[in-house]
């Protein structure tokens, strides 16, 4: 069904155009008003049709109702889902590594997209796929995703999220690795450092060390694809287990990385949200053997 959500004008709007509240305030992208202003029901003020050329006055409920959209991925089942946290317009899902997020030439059916489909399915609900931001399929932990265009929007560049990781070395203290990232070969997923790469940063501090490996928990200032895996390869340190990037580390078959926390405000209500999960049994098994020979 359509999401609608009812916004009061405040008093330094008074007088102002409809437009103004909704592109300034309410943050309503280019690429999605012209869906409202073009459905009778999209923008209403006090239940009557609103221009976005009219004006309007501290007080008046501005009723956007977003257009009802249909997802396109086939449903599968959602039995081993393990929501986070679930409203009107967002779901975060803790994932499991070896999923990958979305279809492609070699996932199909077998993806966190479509278990969401299948878990609204159940609901009798159909919604579009928006993942706001993406894990490797190796990779476990926080997702969000937003159910309409306007959550998607609003949060695209808001969420920080930190990770955890287990690298190999010794790494004490904190650092940042500013490294550029390319794409070598355009056929393949693999990245690594060039100078005419993306500017890459990544900010890490270390948990703890047995001396071979670290625990290291890390935050990004960009989000390029890869992007932690890759620099700590290039410092002579990759995750245990990613094999794709040099590790002859067997402790894990999959890279050793979890999102563990998110923070983000509400693209709604506007409250903060900060949500936290600890790394699966596999890495906190690796975990524990690190901790248990901390130098």
């Amino acid at each position: 069904m359509p999401r609608s959500i009812d916004y009061t004008v405040p008093a330094e709007l008074d007088g102002e155009k409809l437009i103004v509240f909704l592109r300034g305030h309410i943050k309503i992208s280019a690429r999605l008003l012209p869906k409202l202003k073009n459905d009778p029901l999209g923008l209403l003020r006090n239940g009557e049709h609103i221009r976005t050329v009219d004006r309007i006055r501290a007080g008046d409920v501005i009723t956007v109702t977003f257009p009802d959209e249909k997802g396109q991925i086939p449903p599968t089942d959602a039995d081993d889902l393990e929501i986070i946290y679930e409203d009107d317009d967002i779901l975060v899902i803790n994932k499991s590594p070896y999923i990958a997020m979305h279809p492609t030439h070699n996932h199909q059916g077998d993806t966190l997209a479509n278990k969401i489909s299948a878990y609204f399915n159940k609901k009798n609900k159909d919604i579009v796929f928006r993942a706001v931001g993406r894990l490797d399929k190796c990779t476990s932990g926080l997702v969000v995703i937003a159910l309409n265009a306007h959550a998607a929007n609003i949060l695209s560049s808001g969420i920080e999220k930190e990770y955890i990781a287990i690298v190999g070395g010794v790494f004490t203290g904190e650092g940042t690795v500013d490294k550029p990232i390319i794409r070598p070969d355009a056929g393949k997923t693999y990245r690594w450092v060039g100078e005419v790469g993306e500017r890459a940063v990544t900010h890490w501090k270390s948990l703890m060390t047995d001396g071979k490996r670290s625990v290291v928990r890390i935050s990004l200032e960009t989000g390029r694809t890869h992007q932690i895996r890759v620099h700590f390869a290039s410092s002579g340190a990759p995750l245990a287990g990613d094999d794709m990037y040099g590790s002859l580390d067997r402790s894990l078959d999959r890279a050793a990385l979890h999102c563990t926390s998110l923070k983000f405000f509400h693209p709604v209500t506007k409250r903060e949200i900060y949500l936290e999960v600890p790394p699966p049994s596999d890495m906190e098994r690796v975990i524990n053997e690190i901790r248990a020979g901390v130098m």
